[in-house]
């Protein structure tokens, strides 16, 4: 395939060409809290619970996002001296989101308030009504058609909500609350029924809040446009000269002397999610409360042992992932996962869609998993873990795909179901899990998605003897970097290895020394250091490749340095 040579004005063009009118966005630009429906009600129903010292509860989410979301609230609350009861229900125990069993736990409760869940919560809220317990909800997933029985709802998605922006995470809207709650402290309207009638109730940073805020919208992959990109920038800087423990200690953790978007998309977002995917999202949530660096150093070294353990899982379960998906016999599988059951010889890489189980695969990970396959059919994949005669999992979808709408259409054959685009979650008996594949695949052809499997990311070609730090000057100009805003990717070919290392504890990543190779009378370009995370091929020293690669910044005692990050190695 060709591509146009990129130049410096051709890279600015189009990367000036993503952003519409409110692609710069600044924080004075926010949107008013009130524009969120049913905002101004929930504010004052929280504030009528404080001042006459109802017991409140909320439940959060066990992901980054609604991790993040309960740690906001609390540290509102903690700031009022305002008691506050916090659920993050367990993956494996609890499932998902404001259920009955954890409505009637809170049984002696007033008032229940829910962050990054509650909009599907239908069968939650009409025991909430049988228990007298009045709800908020905040959310902001996909709105469903009947509607939770609550005090007030507060998600950008409905249709009479005024919000100007769809896509915003359950972060977001948790910050806003606490904006909202805040001009009522200024009013002198919120005034807590505290034992010492001399406290002072003062108002609360809320950019200083964003140092959390933009962890959630990069960890939820949020578009980085419009008033996502404005928080995210301020989020950034504050993240930078932040005096919190947690955050401090991350700092120290993965030695940078600055935050970037792809320092939390790549290392803090996997952290604090291996907590909720290994064993409980608690974890997480007490990490980031840490009350001092002593507290958030030991708080720490936990999420690390959960994302260690992470990683090994995922790793063995991708690998056994994609043998199944392959086309492989059952002789040659069975002995390997030892559920001959579930091995055939289903061409499953001839599918639209990848579709497989195992036993007893971690649930807490088979997300991460299919995006892994995803990745590697360059197809959208769902991967389930099978636990009895019930099989559970998640699905990544890959291009133009809408996997929800995909999924929604065999919707009668899942136990649940849930999700969006991009990502789903849902589960089934295994007597379904036929049907449900091939159905799928139906689903898929009638969409008439566009097979041309070209990288959407990929700019266009690059010589190395273009890559300097005017290059980088450029590309920082349009960061942060993310969904809808993706860091740019260039191809360069003819590229010879001069060197090639396997580096990391599982000898895993690629580090190489490389030099794009001179056509006619050019000469032999400089000479550019990349590194290729997760990957152990045998590449030889001159060898001729090419690379698809983004090129990144280091800074190292205070020393900048180029190097190329590849995402992928096209060998000749």
């Amino acid at each position: 395939m060709t591509y146009n040579q990129i130049t410096l004005p051709k890279l600015e063009k189009i990367l000036n060409t993503r952003f519409k009118e409110d692609g710069f966005l600044s924080l004075k630009n926010l949107p008013f809290p009130s524009t969120l429906k049913d905002m101004t009600k929930a504010t004052n129903r929280i504030i009528e619970a404080i001042n006459n010292g109802e017991k409140i509860a909320l439940i959060g989410d066990y992901d980054v996002d609604g991790v993040v979301s309960t740690t906001i609230i609390k540290i509102f609350f903690n700031h009022l001296g305002v008691e506050l009861k916090t659920i993050i229900p367990n993956r494996f125990k609890d499932g998902y989101g404001m259920t009955p069993k954890l409505i009637h736990q809170l049984s002696d409760y007033d008032l229940i308030l829910t962050v990054d869940n509650g909009i599907s919560a239908k069968e939650a809220s009409e025991v909430a009504k049988e228990l007298s317990i009045e709800l908020i909800i905040t959310d902001h997933h996909i709105v469903p058609l009947n509607l939770p029985i609550a005090h007030s709802i507060v998600n950008q998605k409905q249709k009479d909500c005024n919000f100007p922006f769809d896509e915003i995470c359950g972060a977001q809207i948790a910050w806003y609350l606490i904006a909202s709650l805040n001009a009522k402290i200024e009013s002198g309207t919120l005034v807590p029924p505290f034992k010492d009638t001399k406290t002072i109730v003062s108002k609360i940073d809320t950019k200083q809040l964003l140092e959390l805020v933009s962890i959630a919208i990069i960890a939820d992959v949020m578009p980085l446009l419009h008033i996502n990109r404005a928080m995210v920038i301020s989020g950034l800087k504050t993240l930078n000269q932040s005096s919190t423990p947690s955050i401090l200690a991350l700092k120290e953790h993965l030695k940078i002397e600055i935050f970037t978007s792809e320092t939390i998309g790549f290392f803090i977002a996997p952290l604090l999610n291996s907590a909720g995917r290994m064993k409980d999202a608690s974890y997480a949530f007490n990490f980031l409360l840490s009350k001092n660096i002593k507290d958030a150093r030991e708080n720490l070294l936990k999420l690390i042992d959960f994302n260690t353990n992470r990683k090994e899982v995922e790793a063995n379960i991708t690998k056994e992932a994609i043998l199944k998906a392959t086309n492989l016999g059952t002789s040659a599988l069975a002995p390997a996962f030892g559920e001959a059951e579930a091995i055939t010889s289903d061409k499953y890489n001839q599918d639209d869609i990848i579709v497989v189980y195992g036993k007893n695969w971690h649930e807490g990970v088979v997300g991460i998993v299919a995006s892994r396959v995803s990745n590697h059919f360059a197809k959208p994949s769902i991967i389930l873990s099978k636990n009895g005669s019930k099989l559970k999992g998640s699905g990544r979808s890959y291009g133009e795909c809408n996997l929800f709408d995909i999924v929604n259409q065999s919707k009668e054959l899942l136990l649940g179901f849930g999700g969006h685009k991009m990502a789903v979650g849902l589960a089934l008996n295994i007597n379904n899990f036929k049907d449900f594949k091939e159905s799928l695949q139906e689903n898929y052809k009638t969409k008439n998605y566009n097979q041309n499997l070209e990288d959407e990311e990929l700019l266009g070609e690059l010589n190395f003897n273009a890559i300097d730090f005017d290059l980088i000057n450029i590309i920082e100009k349009y960061a942060p970097y993310g969904n809808s805003n993706t860091n740019p990717k260039f191809i360069t070919h003819n590229v010879k290895v001069i060197s090639c290392q396997k580096i990391g504890k599982d000898k895993n990543h690629l580090k190489l020394t490389l030099q794009q190779l001179g056509y006619g009378s050019l000469a032999p370009s400089k000479i550019m250091n990349a590194i290729k995370f997760r990957d152990d091929s045998d590449i030889k020293p001159n060898s001729i490749i090419d690379i698809k690669y983004r090129v990144n910044k280091n800074i190292f005692r205070g020393k900048e340095s180029l190097q190329l990050m590849i995402d992928k190695i096209i060998t000749n």
